[in-house]
């Protein structure tokens, strides 16, 4: 049916009497041809069962069709579902208006013709005959497609990130809010990484702002390959990134993806031509145990994250409970740290390096200690990210230069003394005038001088630490590289560096004689690849006999570690010397085992349906010695509680007395930092369940409690009172 006929017929009804001139009805219908051909709106009609009885000619040709092709369709076979709505909501908003009969006021719609996207906003309204009967719909449409785009992409950028196209801190955070609350109701976990990159500051510095950005983007790429599907990648703003993992607790497998993204982002960029190496650190953090809401959640991933940067940078950390109060301690070492460089509180003490082929010492490598005059002796650990990140690692460093040159005049002429120089004080000081100004006041020989940089030092300004380099080796003082293998390893960097020697870090010695092991294979290419560099290799942290003779068969020039001697003071030192001379005799156990620390802490150890409190005096991966319990058999059963929801199943293999060696049933993980934590604990869930309110875990113990209150068993066990003869930690 023709437009004017629809509309010539309609107003003489509404007119109710004589018909409208013929010259006023042409100029009105003249106009609406206009309009319609002008696309700037359409009109449609529809009959009673909603198939069109009329469409503009030009929205038909919109969609590819005539019009006469369009009549007797029906209206809602031209839409489909708006999917940014509600899911429960689909196409029903318009369809279920039509069969409401309502009259319809802009409602946009999408148009479901093949080729780009479009958007129609309708309006209609019901006609009704004089008994009020329904005779079909009469309205208008015009294109929306422009506008909707426009509020998609402004929509976007309230969501995402305009450099990386990552979500930004908004949908982040609204995601993660939205996922736990639906997962604190499904008892489900979800594990958060926050991570931030080291030296990218030193990228803007020295390569300008763009190439910051285009490294940004690279990062973000990168870690899109690594995480996939897995989880949610958001940019916080500067550096700072954002990971949610859904559905994963298991910290061993945390630990893997922290490390993959720790090495993929170590990798070198491109950036308009130039090369720059940075690195990240990650904290990790899980709901429900290290936090239920986001605000917590997040503020635990931070503090992981802060520890992480703390530790020496490069590494990963799980948040655990005593990190709130790591991080007031940490303020209080600051400011007393202070006090220590300036009061002479801290003492230096020397470790041996040894020559593999005779067993002579020929080079002592400086170890800053501290002992502090309220808490003792403080790990070096502790104290030295401190400094590292209050700036206070440059007057460290001077002091503990300054110290070992004046120490060592003493010592025999033929040995070196090896110190550490931090990247940090590589570069935000003039190293080769402090080393000259030490050499000068204590009259030490440069060639007697040895400084240990780590591969870091080559990352963010490689041309820069060129330079530096070049400056050290003019003094004439040796250049080694520490801590080997650990951070980016590059060919690049060791054929043009004028290093000297090169340290194979602790972590390949360590199980090197384990079955399966393959860092033998590593130490053999490192080794090979010093030789024919003209460099020596030290082999560090070589503790058992069995060590010492693989290292040796291995080819490193030099060991050091607790084997010939742990590091000693320079009295100690110097009556070593005049004693037994330069060279040291091998002792320690016949075989490496795994790494027990001493501990001497309390903990739980449940035994059926009743709870000890034991001394644990070492702990591994694989096992641990507790004192406490007198005459338990061998294959006892027994449950460890670590604390923090940390239960390990166990079996006594030895046991002697009130003292009991432990085998694990699953082996104990590496928590990112120095020490071991379980795969999984228990799930605040659980212990809800068993009566406690649902909360992160605190620090304490953990035994869901069994709600049956029958009979119980008797207690097999005697229990030992050691506390006047251990202090537990």
């Amino acid at each position: 049916m023709a437009l004017s006929g629809i509309f010539a017929r309609r107003s003489g009804d509404q007119a109710g009497g004589p018909r409208a001139s013929v010259v006023g009805d042409a100029q009105r219908l003249a106009l609406l041809d206009q309009f319609e051909e002008s696309e700037l709106g359409w009109f449609w009609a529809t009959d009673v069962d909603g198939k069109l009885s009329y469409l503009s000619a030009s929205a038909a040709h919109r969609l590819g069709l005539e019009p006469d092709q369009m009549i007797g369709t029906a209206l809602t076979s031209l839409f489909l579902p708006d999917e940014s709505e509600d899911e429960d909501r689909g196409e029903r908003p318009f369809a279920f208006q039509l069969r409401a009969r309502s009259s319809i006021a802009d409602m946009p719609v999408r148009i479901a013709v093949d080729g780009p996207e479009r958007w129609w906003s309708i309006c209609a309204k019901p006609q009704l005959d004089a008994k009020g009967d329904f005779l079909g719909y009469r309205g208008s449409a015009k294109d929306i497609t422009a506008v909707r785009d426009s509020q998609r992409d402004a929509a976007r950028l309230s969501q995402y990130d305009s450099l990386t196209g990552l979500a930004n801190r908004h949908r982040m955070s609204k995601r993660l809010t939205a996922t736990l609350i639906a997962y604190k109701a499904a008892k489900r976990s979800c594990a958060l990484m926050m991570l931030d990159l080291d030296r990218f500051k030193q990228v803007n510095d020295t390569l300008g702002h763009p190439a910051g950005d285009e490294l940004l983007k690279q990062v973000a790429q990168r870690l899109e390959r690594i995480i996939g599907p897995k989880g949610e990648i958001g940019r916080l703003g500067g550096d700072e990134f954002q990971v949610m993992l859904p559905d994963i607790d298991d910290r061993g497998r945390l630990g893997e993806i922290a490390n993959s993204v720790i090495q993929m982002v170590s990798q070198p960029y491109s950036l308009d031509g130039s090369r720059a190496i940075i690195g990240t650190s990650v904290g990790i953090a899980i709901a429900p145990y290290d936090g239920l809401e986001t605000d917590e959640l997040v503020s635990s991933a931070d503090l992981a994250l802060y520890a992480a940067k703390g530790g020496g940078r490069g590494q990963y950390r799980f948040f655990s409970s005593e990190l709130k109060d790591g991080a007031r301690l940490r303020r209080q070492v600051e400011e007393d740290l202070r006090d220590a460089i300036q009061t002479d509180q801290l003492e230096l003490h020397y470790q041996p390096i040894v020559r593999t082929s005779d067993h002579t010492v020929t080079a002592l490598e400086a170890l800053v200690r501290w002992n502090h005059p309220e808490r003792g002796w403080i790990s070096p650990a502790e104290f030295i990210p401190v400094a590292e990140e209050t700036n206070l690692i440059n007057a460290l460093g001077e002091w503990v230069l300054k110290r070992a040159c004046k120490d060592a005049v003493a010592w025999p002429h033929s040995l070196r003394v090896a110190v550490n120089v931090s990247a940090i004080q590589f570069s935000g000081t003039d190293v080769p005038t402090i080393v000259r100004n030490a050499l000068g006041k204590t009259g030490l020989e440069p060639e007697r001088l040895e400084l240990e940089i780590t591969e870091s030092v080559f990352l963010g300004d490689p041309q820069g630490t060129a330079v530096m380099l070049k400056a050290l080796k003019k003094l004439g003082v040796r250049l080694a590289l520490d801590d080997f293998g650990t951070g980016y390893s590059s060919l690049g960097y060791l054929s043009s560096a004028p290093l000297d020697k090169i340290k194979i870090d602790r972590s390949f010695v360590a199980g090197l004689t384990e079955d399966e092991n393959n860092n033998a294979a590593i130490i053999t290419a490192i080794v090979s690849l010093a030789r024919a560099l003209k460099m020596e290799t030290v082999a560090e942290g070589v503790e058992a006999m069995d060590e010492l003779q693989l290292i040796t068969k291995l080819g490193a020039s030099h060991i050091q570690g607790y084997i010939f001697s742990k590091a000693l003071s320079q009295s100690d030192l110097l009556e070593r010397f005049a004693e037994g001379g330069l060279k040291f005799d091998p002792e320690g156990p016949a075989k490496h085992r795994a790494d027990r620390r001493s501990t001497y802490r309390r903990v739980g150890v449940i035994h059926e349906d009743h709870r000890y409190e034991v001394v644990m005096r070492n702990l591994s991966r694989s096992g641990a010695g507790i004192e406490g319990l007198l005459d338990v058999p061998l294959g006892t059963p027994l449950v460890l509680d670590l604390g923090g929801g940390q239960l390990v199943v166990s079996t006594v293999v030895r046991s002697e007395g009130f003292s009991q060696g432990l085998e694990f049933e699953q082996k104990l993980i590496k928590d990112g930092a120095e020490g071991l934590c379980t795969r999984h604990r228990i799930s605040p869930y659980a212990l809800a369940a068993a009566g406690m309110p649902l909360a992160a875990l605190p620090p304490g113990s953990y035994v869901p409690q069994v709600r049956d209150e029958g009979p119980k068993s008797r207690p097999q066990f005697m229990q030992v009172d050691l506390a006047q003869t251990y202090r537990a930690a």
